[in-house]
């Protein structure tokens, strides 16, 4: 995928380049993966975008193309509704110094009805004393809008509160101090990022409190790309997680 993300593959090339049949190869990749093999693709050439904003001066049509997008408005849909900015708007907010104060209302978590239940627990991470973000995601991969998040100054007890009804993921990150920018990890993963996962955490009328503890892990090759801008959820007082 990381090599071939300009062209137009099929699960087909894929099972055949991974020797299985298409079923067998969906099957251990979702097992693996936590996502389909067309999702992680569609993930892998949106955080490649993300990298080329960030890095070039290629317009947001070239870099559509470059990463398999012959629609540059399907293109800039999607990166949108994954990253939570548009293409334009996350270059910008790219070149912004880190000491530059953040719109909150741009990121103001959504309002989900009556509170429903509390989800809490320690994250344990082998990056100490460096930030943690947490957030409640519909699915195993970092995108969109949290439902809930919170980020932690450092590893330790979190508390998510008014979390609604549904099927949830914890996910959570953290980076090693000095690093600037986790996109120069793919694909090959690195300890510069950690990186962890809970669920789904089933959360019904009626639902008590819930625990749920979560230990963060170097990041791996086949770990699903952080798509939302996270750098930009961050408070002015809070140390730089950027991605």
């Amino acid at each position: 995928m990381h090599e071939n993300l300009g062209e137009q593959l099929t699960i087909n090339d894929m099972a055949r380049t991974a020797m299985f049949s298409k079923f067998h190869f969906s099957r251990v990749f979702q097992r693996v993966t936590g996502l389909s093999p067309g999702r992680f693709l569609s993930a892998v050439r949106l955080q490649e975008a993300k990298r080329l904003l960030a890095s070039t001066s290629l317009t947001v049509t070239d870099i559509s193309h470059r990463v398999g997008y012959s629609s540059v408005g399907t293109f800039s849909s999607r990166f949108t509704s994954s990253v939570g900015v548009s293409p334009t708007k996350y270059r910008q907010l790219k070149s912004l110094a880190p000491e530059t104060p953040y719109d909150d209302a741009l990121y103001e978590q959504p309002a989900c009805g009556p509170v429903r239940t509390t989800i809490r627990g320690d994250i344990f991470s082998p990056l100490e004393d460096q930030p943690v973000f947490a957030g409640l995601f519909p699915d195993r991969i970092v995108e969109g809008r949290p439902i809930r998040y919170t980020i932690l100054p450092k590893p330790g007890p979190y508390v998510l509160e008014d979390v609604p009804q549904g099927e949830w993921h914890l996910m959570a990150q953290a980076i090693a101090p000095g690093f600037q920018d986790p996109l120069d990890l793919v694909p090959g993963g690195d300890a510069a990022v950690c990186v962890g996962r809970h669920g789904p955490i089933s959360v019904r009328p009626g639902t008590q409190t819930k625990v749920a503890d979560l230990s963060l892990r170097p990041m791996r090759p086949l770990d699903p790309p952080v798509l939302l801008a996270l750098r930009d959820l961050l408070p002015v007082n809070v140390p730089q997680l950027t991605h």
